[in-house]
C-alpha cells in the first residue's frame, strides 16, 4: 500500500512527495523517466495513456495525486480517459486531482473550464467512480513571480511587473500551499469536492509590492505590463507555449478578479492557511 504521486519531480508533485515521505508515508514517484531527479525515492516509469499499466499501478494504492501535464488537448484527452478508466478498475482508496490553476468551481465564471476540456472530463469521470475524489483548486502560483522576466526587473529596478491591473485581486498560492492541502486530503479525514487554495481576501499588485518591500527592506512598486508584452518576454523561455500564457492573462483582464470561493476554501473546510507572501519569500531566499 502506498501513495502514488504523478509528476513527482515537477513543481507541484515534488513537495507533495517530500512531505509524505517526511511524515513517514510510503510514496511512489510516478514519472516519465525515473532517475536522479526522483530524489532517490521509489519511482516508476508511467505512460499516462497506458490504461492497463496505470490500473496495475493504482491497485491497492492508499491514494493518488493527479494533475494533467501541459500538452495538446488531443494528447491530454487520451491521458484523462486512461487515468479515469484505471481509477475505476483499480479502485484506490482516494484520489486528489489538481486543477493547476484552471477554474472549475465557479459556475458563472467566464474562466470556467469548458465542459469538454480534458481536465473537466477527468474530474467528472473520476468522481463518477466509487473512489472518494477531492479536487485541489489553486489559481495563480506565487512561483510565477520568480520567472526571470519578473525577478530581474524587481531586483534591478525595484519594479514588480506583471500582466494584471494594480488593483486586481488574486488568491495567490504557493506550491507549498498546494502540497499541504493535498497531503491533508490524501492522509487526513476523508473529504471530497473542490477545495480552493490561496489567499483570502485576494491579494492585489499593491499588496504583493508591499510584501516584497517588507521582505527586502527596500521600496518595491507594482507596474502593469500588457499580456502581449509579457508573452513576448516569455517566448525565449516557453516557446510556443507563451501564446497560451498571453491568452490566459487577456482572459483574466476581462474579469473582476481571480479568487477562490470562501465557502470551499482550504481555510474554511480544512482549517489550513496559505503561507503569507513574506514567509514564502523567506523560504525562497529572495534577496
Amino acid at each position: 500500500m502506498a501513495y502514488i504521486i504523478h509528476g513527482a519531480t515537477g513543481a507541484q508533485g515534488s513537495p507533495i512527495l517530500s512531505s509524505l515521505r517526511a511524515a513517514g508515508f510510503d510514496a511512489v514517484a510516478a514519472v516519465r523517466n525515473p532517475g536522479p531527479a526522483a530524489n532517490n525515492t521509489r519511482a516508476v516509469a508511467v505512460d499516462l495513456a497506458d490504461e492497463r499499466a496505470l490500473t496495475h499501478l493504482y491497485e491497492g494504492a492508499d491514494g493518488i495525486f493527479i494533475h494533467l501535464p501541459l500538452g495538446p488537448a488531443e494528447t491530454t484527452s487520451v491521458q484523462a480517459q486512461a487515468i479515469a478508466k484505471a481509477v475505476k478498475a483499480a479502485a484506490p482508496s482516494r484520489v486528489v486531482i489538481s486543477t493547476s490553476g484552471q477554474v472549475v468551481d465557479e459556475p458563472a465564471s467566464v474562466l470556467q473550464t469548458p465542459e469538454a476540456s480534458p481536465l473537466a472530463s477527468l474530474i467528472r469521470a473520476v468522481e463518477d467512480t466509487d473512489t472518494p475524489t477531492a479536487v485541489v483548486a489553486p489559481r495563480l502560483f506565487l512561483e510565477n513571480l520568480l520567472l526571470p522576466v519578473v525577478l530581474k526587473p524587481l531586483q534591478a529596478e525595484g519594479v514588480l511587473r506583471y500582466p494584471l491591473a494594480t488593483d486586481y485581486p488574486v488568491s495567490w498560492a504557493s506550491h507549498a500551499d498546494v502540497a499541504a492541502v493535498t497531503v491533508h486530503l490524501l492522509t487526513g479525514p476523508a473529504h471530497t469536492g473542490v477545495t480552493g487554495v490561496g489567499a483570502l481576501p485576494g491579494l492585489t499588485g499593491t499588496d504583493l509590492a508591499e510584501s516584497f518591500s517588507a521582505h527586502l527592506g527596500r521600496s518595491v512598486r507594482f507596474e502593469t505590463i500588457s499580456p502581449t508584452d509579457f508573452g513576448t518576454l516569455l517566448e525565449p523561455l516557453f516557446g510556443p507555449a507563451a501564446a497560451g500564457v498571453t491568452k490566459l492573462y487577456e482572459t483574466l483582464a476581462a474579469t473582476p478578479g481571480n479568487t477562490i470561493r470562501p465557502e470551499t476554501s482550504a481555510q474554511s473546510t480544512l482549517g489550513l492557511q496559505p503561507l503569507p507572501v513574506t514567509q514564502w519569500l523567506e523560504r525562497q531566499g529572495i534577496r
